[in-house]
This record gives C-alpha cells, structure tokens and sequence, in this order.
C-alpha cells in the first residue's frame, strides 16, 4: 500500500483484535461542551482517572453567545453545558480554554493555531469537523461520546481501518475561486456519501499551492462527502506555518521534526483503493441550492431540472426545494438574501476575513442584510485588529462579533429567522441548521462579501 495513511494509522496502532476492530493510540484529544459530559459520567462510575490528561484539551465553543462574553449564557442548557465542562475539567486535572479568555476560540481553529496539531499525530474530537486538522498532515476524525471515554481513559480506541483514496486537483485555480469552492465542487461531484468507508489524502498542484487557512478548509469539510477524514502530506507549507506556534516543537527539537515529518508522504509506488483526479478549470465560484452540501451549482448555473435528477432521489430533491423556496431550472444569481454569515471552523481564519475585507472595502452593507462577521479564535480577532482590517469593515458597515461558532448551527443566540436566506461560509445546509426554518446558502468568503454588499447573490468577480 505505500500511502501515507498508513503509515501513520500503522505506526499508531497498539494491536489488532482477531476478526475486529484496531487499538489504536491516540495523540491528542479534543474537547468541547457538547459532546463530554456523558464521557466524564462514565469515568466517575468506573471509578477512572484521565490516563494522559497532558495529551487532552477542552474549551466550550458550541454555545457560547459572540457578544457580552464577560456575561453569563442566557439559554439554560447551554450554560449549563459549558458550567459542566468547566467543572469536569478542574476535577480530572485537564487543560481548558474557557470562554472569553485569549487562548478561547472553535476547537478547530484553536487546535491548529497553537501548535496542539502536528504531522503524523492521531486527532481526535468529539466532533464530526476533527477532520480539519488533517490539513498539518494529521489523521484526524471525529467520534462518539462513548468513543471520548474510551480515550481519556485508556488514550486509545477501538476503530476499523477505513479505505484509503487520493483526490488529485490539478491545474490552477481561476480568480475568485477559493478553497471553499473547491470542496463545493468536489462534494457536488462525489456527492455526499461518495467517500463513505474511506480516508481521503488531497494531493495534487491546487493543493500544494494551497495555504495552511486554505487546506484546513478542504480538510474540513471532508466529513460532508462521508468521509472518514481528509489530510494533506506535511510541505514546507506546513512546517512554515507551524514554526514558533506555542506547542511546536523548539530548538533541535523542532530540526529533528521536521526530518521525520519530511518522510510523511505516500510512495511514488503507493496504491489508493480508489484514486480520483480533477480539473481546477472546471471549478468556479459555487453556491447551495439544497439542503446537502453537495447540491451545488457554480455561481452563474442554474439548478438542476427533474429531468437531471436520477428516479430514485427526484422526492429528496423537490422536497429540498420546497424547504429553500426554488424551483429546478432556476438560476440563483440575483437572488436577494437576508443574512451573510462569516466563520465557523470552516471559515472563520484570518485569510478569511482578508478576503471578505477586499471585496467589501470602498463599499457598503446592503441595507436588507444582517451581517455575522464572527473570528474562528480571539488570535484571529487579534490579528484582524493588527491587520487594520476591522476598520476596513466598519467603515463598510460591519461590526466583528466575539469568538465562538454563532450561526454555524442553532445552538447560541446567532439564529436565522424561519423563511430567511443566509449566504453561509460555514459547512451545512440542513433544514434549521442555522435555526428552525432557515434557508442555509453555503459559498465562499468572496461570494459572502460579495452578498453582503449587494443584498443578493453576486459573482465576486463582477466586483
């Protein structure tokens, strides 16, 4: 086989149960408020301790509001998760972030930020979005409640080795078109069970000229195809971006790692039980039409008819129609929208909010759209004011919320209205993923920007 999956799943495993699973090590665990508490139950009943605790971080991100943070959550619920996780942290003895300290952000943008998410580790989260920090050439992939106990007290678990496949993107990416497009098209190519059953490695001439913001990008939203996870091979890319980060290696530590991590790559003899090979001509700016990721179109096409549509998914497509209020056949651009959100694990970095600021910069807010301009961490929130880019975009019209996941999902006071439409650059589109009767456009910061400032769907590239 060759391929670097395997080598890193292989050199982590601790041994293999006759006709069953894989015990494999774990390097380092995620956490967050949601999906900890019954985990920690679990300890206290078996009378466990944390096995590694130096090895595992926490920091409630699901339902923390993005304004007045110095103040209590309102929602019940959610206060009482993060309230839990505090306690749950202090008892066993583990590192967390909390809410509105500088080191607090969306575990996904905080993990690799700080150098927590190195080459060659095993990442796992609570959180189907773990596959993000695959982009540092990580094998990272999220899991179940039961599956988090099983780590923190043993920092091993139970797994079946999923397949391995490559997605080579070659060619040059056209002007306005980003990473967000690229896992767009791919999804709307494999669809969104496409790569059930396998761990994808992104490799080709798009990936390798992609940034660290860009690839961590792709690598989230591998979930959305049904994979297991995605990663990049570590490049001087990588080791650029992670050097001085506060959990990096330093000194010779860090020459010596980056010797082992420059062996992280699949053979030229490596096989994939499946390769695919794609087109970066072929992609431009995209847009969600539905309520999958993968019902997606480029920017000027128009929804698919019926007649596109296999017999067999023709309900699921007119019911997702019906839900977003488009017909098939109907063209998107010029669509008016009602909210523009900005963040999540998916784009909330700082190239993120660069790129929203370069379209909306000379320009101004449509007056019918509520804007969510929300940083992935406060090191990013940080950045931007550096970066002058908050002036930028309040001269535009937008102000810049407090760190946390807001509207990616309905769980903190960022909900959109029932019937509205939000241009989302975050990573689903269910029904009331961003609250009860939303309609969820996923696109790019561009595409957003360009929304926000318009009112309406807009080409980026006309701007």
């Amino acid at each position: 086989m060759n391929t670097l999956f395997d080598k890193i799943w292989d050199s982590h495993v601790v041994q293999i149960v006759k006709d069953g699973p894989t015990q494999l090590y774990i390097d380092r665990l995620y956490g967050h408020e949601v999906t900890t508490p019954q985990a920690f139950d679990g300890l206290r009943q078996r009378g466990l301790k944390v096995f590694r605790p130096k090895q595992n971080f926490f920091m409630p991100d699901h339902n923390i509001q993005t304004h007045d943070q110095d103040k209590p959550i309102t929602d019940p619920v959610g206060r009482k998760q993060v309230d839990t996780l505090d306690k749950n942290c202090a008892e066993f003895g583990l590192t967390e972030y909390k809410m509105n300290t500088e080191n607090n952000g969306i575990i996904h943008v905080v993990g690799p930020e700080k150098g927590l998410s190195l080459p060659g580790m095993t990442i796992v989260c609570g959180d189907s979005h773990t596959s993000t920090h695959g982009a540092v050439g990580a094998v990272a992939f999220g899991i179940g409640t039961s599956e988090v106990e099983m780590v923190l007290a043993s920092q091993c678990i139970l797994q079946q080795k999923p397949k391995s496949m490559r997605i080579n993107v070659n060619g040059k990416l056209k002007p306005g078109v980003t990473a967000k497009d690229v896992a767009l098209y791919l999804m709307s190519q494999l669809t969104t069970s496409g790569a059930t059953g396998y761990f994808v490695e992104y490799a080709g001439d798009v990936v390798r000229d992609m940034s660290m913001d860009g690839r961590l990008t792709l690598c989230n939203l591998s979930i959305e195809m049904g994979a297991r996870g995605g990663f990049v091979a570590p490049d001087e890319t990588t080791f650029e971006y992670l050097k001085g980060r506060e959990y990096a290696p330093k000194g010779a530590d860090w020459d010596k790692a980056v010797a082992y991590w420059k062996t992280l790559k699949s053979g030229d003899d490596a096989v994939f039980d499946k390769e695919l090979t794609f087109n970066a001509e072929d992609i431009e700016p995209r847009i969600t039409y539905g309520t999958n990721p993968g019902m997606g179109i480029g920017i000027n096409g128009t929804i698919p008819t019926l007649d596109e549509i296999p017999e067999a998914e023709r309900a699921g497509f007119e019911k997702s129609l019906k839900y977003m209020g488009f017909t098939p056949g109907e063209k998107l651009l010029g669509h008016p929208v009602d909210y523009v959100f900005l963040g999540a694990c998916t784009n909330g970095r700082i190239e993120d909010f660069r790129a929203f600021a370069n379209i909306v910069k000379g320009h101004h807010k449509a007056e019918n759209v509520v804007a969510w301009l929300v940083p992935g961490s406060h090191l990013v929130a940080k950045q931007i004011k550096e970066e002058g880019l908050d002036k930028v975009l309040k001269e535009a019209g937008f102000a810049i919320r407090q760190p946390g996941c807001s509207a990616c999902l309905a769980m903190n006071d960022d909900k959109v209205p029932a019937g509205k439409y939000s241009v989302s650059t975050s990573n689903r589109n269910f029904e009331g993923r961003q609250g009860p009767g939303s309609r969820t456009i996923l696109a790019s910061p561009l595409v957003a920007a360009a929304a926000a400032i318009t009112g309406k769907i807009t080409d980026p590239r006309t701007l």
